[in-house]
């Protein structure tokens, strides 16, 4: 992934619209990684308005999607036997995505509050999610 595609593709297809039906209250979260950090994504993200959430290089990652991919790579990995091409790759991520029961995703959502509490708490360096 390059700043090009990041922008591209990420920021204007998805968050630039996300933001517009969010309002004034968004606030944006990344994951530190190179690439989103690269000039022209902090110029877009100017340009847009867009406000990021303030977020030390090494801090732990509290964005819930992460742990909802680990769900999910934990459910594939227990297939027996295992995916062994990518169209059953494929099928089995979406079967086990739709699996993933609601309440899990929920309790990630509604934990921010501990989490981003605990890292504040610990200046940023390791916390117990």
């Amino acid at each position: 992934m390059t700043g090009h595609i990041y922008r591209d593709v990420i920021l204007e297809q998805h968050v630039r619209l996300f933001r517009g039906g969010m309002g004034a209250e968004f606030l944006f979260m990344d994951d530190n990684a190179r690439t989103n950090h690269a000039n022209i994504v902090d110029e877009f993200l100017q340009s847009e308005d867009i406000t990021c959430m303030d977020w030390r290089a090494y801090s732990p990652d509290l964005n819930p999607i992460e742990h909802v991919c680990d769900m999910l790579g934990r459910r594939i990995t227990a297939h027996q036997p295992p995916p062994t091409c990518l169209p059953e790759l494929r099928k089995a991520l979406l079967d086990e995505w739709c699996n993933i029961p609601q309440d899990q995703i929920d309790n990630l959502i509604l934990s921010m509050r501990r989490r981003c509490k605990a890292c504040i708490a610990s200046s940023g360096r390791h916390t117990p999610y």
